[in-house]
């Protein structure tokens, strides 16, 4: 950039300076969505001004949600008031002289700029070598830049003078090569539109599949977005057969192109050694280049990896700005309605009990509630439509479906569905057009039948001027009532209130109080706020773990969690491949669920696309990284596999350290008979039958389902005991203290013999009656015919 476009930039700066044009800090941009569940996986990008934006400043509540201005304290505010004062009348002084000044050197250099734009030259043609005219007239119509209008090729081209039809003098804008890039890449957008119109509008897996058919082939075109949907459907095989190798090489020509999406997904596979030798040296560089380039789970991994102290040093102030920074994107996404539902499926519970860990609802509970819904039962109505406006349970989300069983409870006068219709037409959707007035009647229906969600909704429409004037009083009133009765955004709202002083007098303890209510009803935007204040300090001590903790808690409700229920689905399916990668993925991203799901997959041996060789290993490194989480079932499992061996060197100490740490930790009952065992059997341990008693009755009394083991360990533990006293004692010496004639009197041995005696005849008289039986079996006898066995009894065919 030469010296005078540096002074028209500064000089642009300024401007916008003056005029107040840049955004405020902490204002989040806008999400770019577009609608489909991959999309999200992938992530949006944020801008490079969104990136360099200080974060860790002041806050401002926005709809519940505490967004950061300022980073000074209440403190600092007062001794840099007197300085501000002072300052304020030499800017006010300065503002006129440097508007004018900026203004007219602005216009000056803009000028100049005009002037020193590149021209464009035509190529070929009448007037080879010679500028284009804009505008220039032809047909009778002014064009201001290159037209491809007159040609059947598309190539573009311009006029040399102003009447192209008077002076016949044109050229090419392009080169013959340019011209067919230009058009192919055009082509290739062109095919990747009716991709994706086909993926957005159906929801049918197999007009996806013709979907990912136009994409594959604008990839094949080298249209960016259209590699980066492919090269994750080849990944993860969704409406594709899985090919990790020729996602790679998708995922290096992006890279190398530059894609955020490409260099995040390409740490992805160095970091678990997917088609490529592992290495969480080049997997870290990857994804510091995808969070440069603004890719959120790129932000989300180093978040994690820098809490976690995975391949880094571990940096609490540097996993806050990652784990933040999304959690300003997820909060900025979650509406009135709230979001959809994560799904935490444990695989290793869902096999143990099918359907019942899960909290999936099977296809028939789901017909039966919808009879009970058309035969008029309310509550069945309510309970659909709550389920079909937020998805989850097994029930995709589905608006058109909600709003139909609300309206049918809502016409029976059931108050909870007129709340929620209330909160649909404040939201709005393709299904319910937005409508304030509408929203207000159903929310007033609702408060006045003594509703929390309507009494809430109320409160909103009050605080925020929803289709009715904006009145503090009644809002804070509203908001009252309605967290009384314990609703969570009613909370949420109060909290807000008093964080910001709107209508109350500003109470940081009020605040804190009523976010950690809401919290524990699971709102998102409650963790979002509990975390901008435990992150800056505000209202309590400043603790960047639990902010750490907080945000990480809003980042997993991201739209990149419903890749859960992806991955759960496609291992239901049988295809252990793909879910395994997809649980991989998300275990980068810091899911604990996600990281014991990968483990048991590799641990069960279902996943082929990993070698044999490695599978242990791998899913030793998951259980740890899920134990380090709190997991209970992967601290036992790390015990397991150093007990045994798994995928590391056998190490009973450390074996007994993980049970130990399950048993003090997290009570396990399992964990505590481990223990008693490796008591027993002085493994890890010096031997002492004691201790294993105690931790084998510690077990039964930790968990009803440990008490048969425990009684058969402890019956086992008794005759082992029984057989160490005997041996610790000498027999001989025993038996030679026992006087018999007095134990058992005089003739003690004539009861022996008499005993024996009859033991010998009752033998004999057996063995006799049996030899007695075998020749009358061998005699002749009439036939008797041979009855059929009952059914029940007949042997198979």
């Amino acid at each position: 950039m030469g010296r005078r476009a540096r002074r028209v930039a500064l000089l642009l700066c300024l401007a916008a300076l003056s005029a107040g044009a840049l955004p405020a800090v902490g204002a989040l941009p806008a999400a770019d969505e577009e609608g489909n569940q991959d999309e999200s996986l992938e992530s949006k990008t944020l801008s490079a001004e969104d990136q360099v934006k200080d974060h860790s400043t002041g806050t401002r509540v926005v709809a519940g949600q505490i967004f950061l201005e300022s980073g000074k304290s209440d403190s600092q505010s007062e001794n840099e008031e007197s300085f501000h004062s002072q300052e304020e009348e030499k800017e006010n002084s300065l503002e006129e002289l440097n508007s004018l000044e900026v203004s007219n050197l602005l216009n000056k250099d803009l000028e100049e700029a005009e002037v020193q734009s590149p021209v464009l030259t035509a190529i070929g043609g009448t007037a080879d070598g010679e500028p284009c005219h804009f505008p220039f007239l032809f047909m009778e119509k002014e064009y201001a830049e290159c037209t491809a209008d007159g040609r059947e090729d598309g190539r573009l081209w311009c006029a040399t003078t102003y009447d192209y039809k008077k002076d016949q003098k044109w050229g090419f804008c392009e080169s013959e090569e340019q011209s067919n890039k230009r058009r192919q890449m055009q082509e290739a957008e062109d095919v990747y539109q009716i991709g994706m119109k086909i993926l957005n509008e159906s929801s049918k897996k197999a007009q996806k599949k013709v979907a990912y058919q136009y994409l594959l082939k604008a990839a094949d075109m080298n249209h960016t977005k259209a590699m980066e949907k492919v090269s994750y459907a080849l990944l993860f095989g969704d409406y594709l057969k899985q090919n990790i190798q020729s996602s790679k090489e998708l995922f290096e020509k992006l890279t190398e192109e530059g894609s955020p999406k490409g260099q995040m997904a390409l740490g992805f596979l160095y970091a678990s050694g997917l088609g490529v030798n592992s290495s969480q040296a080049k997997a870290l560089v990857y994804y510091t280049f995808g969070a440069l380039g603004g890719n959120l789970i790129a932000h989300m991994i180093l978040g994690y990896r820098y809490w976690a102290g995975i391949g880094v040093l571990q940096s609490c102030e540097s996993a806050l700005t990652h784990y933040r920074l999304v959690a300003n994107h997820v909060a900025s996404d979650i509406s009135l309605t709230g979001g959809t539902v994560v799904q935490r499926i444990r695989l290793a519970d869902e096999v143990e009990n099918p359907g019942m860990a899960s909290g999936m609802l099977e296809e028939d509970l789901i017909q039966y509630y919808q009879f009970l819904a058309e035969k008029g039962d309310v509550q069945a109505q309510v309970g659909l439509g709550q389920l079909h406006l937020h998805g989850g349970r097994g029930v995709e989300q589905n608006h058109q479906r909600a709003f139909e069983y609300f309206n049918q409870a809502a016409n029976a006068g059931n108050s909870h569905a007129m709340a929620f219709l209330g909160k649909m037409y404040s939201e709005g959707s393709d299904v319910v057009p937005q409508s304030n007035e509408t929203a207000l009647q159903y929310f007033k229906k609702a408060a006045d039948m003594g509703n929390p969600v309507g009494q809430s909704g109320l409160g909103m429409a009050y605080l925020y001027g929803r289709g009715v004037p904006v009145n503090y009083e009644l809002a804070l009133k509203y908001f009252q009532k309605a967290a009384e009765q314990g609703w969570v955004d009613g909370q949420l709202q109060l909290g807000s209130m008093y964080y910001n002083g709107i209508g109350v007098k500003k109470d940081y303890k009020q605040a804190l109080k009523y976010f950690n209510l809401a919290s524990q009803g699971g709102h998102i935007l409650a963790f979002y706020n509990l975390a901008q204040m435990h992150a800056t300090g505000t209202g309590v001590m400043r603790s960047c773990h639990t902010a750490v903790e907080l945000f990480k808690n809003v980042c997993e409700r991201g739209r990149w969690s419903e890749r859960l229920m992806t991955a759960y689905n496609s291992y239901k399916d049988g295809d252990s491949n793909s879910a395994v990668v997809q649980y991989l993925l998300l275990a980068e991203q810091g899911y604990e669920v996600a990281q014991s799901n990968a483990a048991f997959i590799l641990d069960q041996k279902e996943a082929s696309i990993v070698g044999e060789n490695e599978t242990y290993p791998r899913a030793l490194l998951h259980w740890n990284r899920a134990a380090s989480q709190g997991y209970t079932v992967a601290r036992i499992k790390l015990g397991d596999y150093h007990f045994y061996g798994f995928g590391t060197d056998v190490d009973y100490e450390t074996a007994f350290i993980h049970y130990r740490l399950a048993s003090e930790q997290q009570h396990s009952a399992q964990a505590m008979f481990n223990l008693g065992y490796m008591h027993e059997k002085g493994l890890g341990i010096k031997q002492d039958i004691h201790l294993a008693k105690r931790f084998y009755d510690m077990a039964a009394e930790a968990s009803p389902d440990a008490q048969v083991p425990v009684f058969l360990a402890l019956c086992k533990l008794g005759v082992i005991y029984s057989l160490q006293y005997i041996r610790e004692i000498n027999i001989r010496e025993v038996f030679s203290h026992i006087d018999m004639d007095q134990l058992l009197g005089p003739e003690w041995d004539l009861y022996l013999m008499t005993i024996i005696a009859l033991l010998l005849g009752t033998i004999i008289a057996y063995r006799q009656r049996q030899h007695q039986a075998v020749p009358r079996a061998a005699g002749l006898r009439p036939a008797v015919p041979q009855q059929e066995p009952p059914p029940e009894h007949q042997p198979p065919q």
